[in-house]
């Protein structure tokens, strides 16, 4: 009996000493469709908005409380992806638009945006 819980002991430290430490590329709660919206934002945001979304040198974090809802609705998301957006909150220049993404990807884009700024929350505006 004290050999199998030294056992599992050890198993448990190994499994935690691990040199992966990279983080998950998802987490546990995450749905398909969260896994969905995901995937697209790094193809098709994350050069300029960076893969954790808090910008690049090329664009804005979306995690700015500039981007929360109430100052920039979902709408205005998908007009910037669709029609480009002129800069002005920001010295990044103008924002093409982004092609090849259906009205549904959009969404799914916008969803992962948002559920992102509810669990990473968001940072002042301008920025600090």
């Amino acid at each position: 009996m004290a050999a199998g819980l030294l056992l599992t002991v050890l198993v448990l430290l190994t499994g935690a000493c691990s040199k992966d430490s990279d983080p998950p590329s998802t987490s546990a709660s995450e749905s398909p469709a969260d896994s969905e919206g995901r995937a697209l934002y790094e193809q098709h945001c994350a050069s300029c908005h960076g893969t954790d979304l808090r910008g690049t040198d090329q664009g804005p974090s979306h995690l700015s409380q500039v981007y929360e809802a109430g100052h920039h609705p979902d709408d205005s998301f998908r007009a910037a992806v669709t029609q480009g957006a002129r800069a002005h909150h920001w010295d990044f220049g103008d924002m093409a638009p982004v092609p090849g993404l259906s009205a549904e990807q959009i969404d799914a884009v916008i969803a992962f945006i948002r559920h992102q700024q509810e669990t990473e929350g968001l940072e002042p505006y301008p920025p600090t």
